[in-house]
């Protein structure tokens, strides 16, 4: 039975990631912030620990609580947004809300949990988003957003450049219909998260070096950093 480690699943893409994946007969090891998601999670058949990668003291005791695991993939989920445009200054509050969520949280998470996807030689995903390309970019809206997402990226090809016995990539999920994208976006959250694990398992399978420290859509198609 593989083993997938998803950090940030109390909602939203990572919440139907875990759903879809216990329903396949993986065993997930799924990461949350609040009781209320632990329990969520916990009630659909989820190995649950609490993690909240926007602080330090909570990343520091991931290695621990995950000592002597084998994960064939782990995917980090968690994201937080910020609408405003380019003309608008973030806040100290809201810069760190975001940065520490969507950057500093992966940085301080994923060296200990590389060692353990290297047992399997599997796949570390970061749901980053085409709103992180600087070629596509031709908006300044959500300009924060944007920022952390080009950051998030940087982090994923750092890894690979560190870990070449694995597969690291970015993976952006379309744009989905949870709190984050709003009701008017295109994609349900069973429809992406349908489509991203299409896409990551085929790289499990085909353990092609062409994958790695990549910048992925859902579908598989490559992305322009």
């Amino acid at each position: 039975m593989p083993t997938v480690l998803l950090i940030g699943a109390s909602r939203g893409i990572g919440f139907e990631l875990a759903c879809q994946y216990i329903a396949d007969g993986w065993r997930v090891i799924a990461t949350a912030r609040s009781d209320e998601g632990l329990e969520r999670l916990k009630a659909m058949g989820a190995q649950t620990l609490r993690l909240d990668v926007a602080n330090p003291a909570s990343n520091s005791g991931m290695s621990w609580q995950l000592d002597g695991e084998k994960i064939d993939l782990a995917i980090y989920v968690a994201g937080a947004m910020d609408r405003n445009s380019a003309s608008t200054p973030p806040t100290r509050e809201s810069f760190d809300a975001v940065m520490h969520t969507n950057v500093m949280g992966a940085m301080q998470v994923i060296p200990q949990i590389a060692p353990m996807v290297q047992e399997t030689q599997g796949v570390i995903a970061c749901v980053s988003s085409i709103m992180g390309s600087q070629q596509e970019t031709t908006s300044g809206n959500a300009a924060l957003y944007r920022v952390s997402k080009a950051a998030l990226n940087m982090v994923v090809r750092c890894t690979q450049a560190e870990q070449p016995d694995i597969t690291v990539l970015a993976v952006h999920p379309g744009w989905v219909q949870t709190d984050m994208g709003g009701a008017a976006a295109t994609l349900t959250p069973e429809h992406s998260a349908s489509s991203l694990r299409q896409t990551l398992n085929h790289i499990l399978e085909q353990r092609d070096p062409k994958f790695k420290g990549a910048f992925l859509n859902h579908d598989g198609q490559t992305l322009p950093w």
